[in-house]
């Protein structure tokens, strides 16, 4: 289980990521919302154990350590961080990310055969800025998956890439829920759609709530009376 509280980190103004809180369990998806794409960027990060928070409590599995969260955690499509490179077709893409694997006395993975199994040999000549948003999300995070470590999947700005949510909510749905392997998904997005009837938070939803304004004290010498208006005292002398 991934469980957040009061999570936030600082930035050179604002806030990077406000005090948030959330869990989510193997076998769920949480989808979790925030307007601005820093602050999703940031809790994705964080969550993923790619970052050090400021504050706050994360723990996977009950442990604190940065480590062991980061060793089950795999941040898939980070803006400016992780997300493929337009000038790398998807067999380098594959190359690459197979090679980071750690694979003990077997070596790195084929790509070839990575990408047959996986049923991605009719993209695989293709640049990854031609990927459809759909085809691209599975593609990403087959292979997150190849690692067999990852039982965490944080997923950054899904929605990004298409204002449709079937491009992008019914795979994420399949790899919480799937009973063979069950992960713990937790995605980033601008606004949870209204399809959405599971685990949801909002960035920021453990920030102390804003204190109320303090009226204005009446000014003694106020005596509500209109500038240049005589009073009925003044009118009484007057006359």
């Amino acid at each position: 289980m991934l469980s957040a509280h009061q999570l936030h980190a600082k930035g050179r103004r604002d806030p990077l990521l406000p005090p948030t809180s959330l869990a989510v369990r193997r076998g769920e998806l949480l989808l979790v919302a925030g307007d601005r794409q820093d602050q999703r960027t940031a809790l994705s990060l964080l969550l993923s154990g790619r970052m050090k928070a400021a504050g706050g409590h994360l723990s996977w599995d009950n442990s604190t350590r940065t480590k062991h969260l980061r060793l089950a955690a795999a941040l898939v499509d980070s803006p400016g961080v992780n997300e493929p490179e337009e000038h790398l077709s998807v067999r380098d893409l594959v190359t690459e990310d197979l090679a980071l694997i750690p694979r003990r006395y077997r070596g790195a993975l084929l790509s070839g055969p990575w990408l047959k199994v996986n049923r991605f040999e009719d993209i695989a000549g293709l640049w990854t800025e031609q990927l459809e948003p759909q085809r691209r999300l599975e593609l990403l995070t087959a292979l997150a998956l190849a690692n067999p470590r990852t039982d965490l999947l944080v997923v950054d700005s899904p929605d990004r890439h298409s204002a449709d949510e079937l491009t992008w909510l019914p795979r994420l749905q399949e790899l919480a829920y799937d009973a063979g392997r069950p992960l713990a998904v937790v995605a980033a997005v601008s606004a949870v759609p209204g399809s959405w009837d599971g685990p949801a938070a909002v960035i920021g939803n453990a920030a102390p709530a804003a204190a109320p304004a303090a009226e204005a004290a009446p000014d003694p010498e106020d005596t509500g009376t209109p500038e240049n208006q005589q009073t009925p005292l003044e009118t009484e002398v007057a006359k």
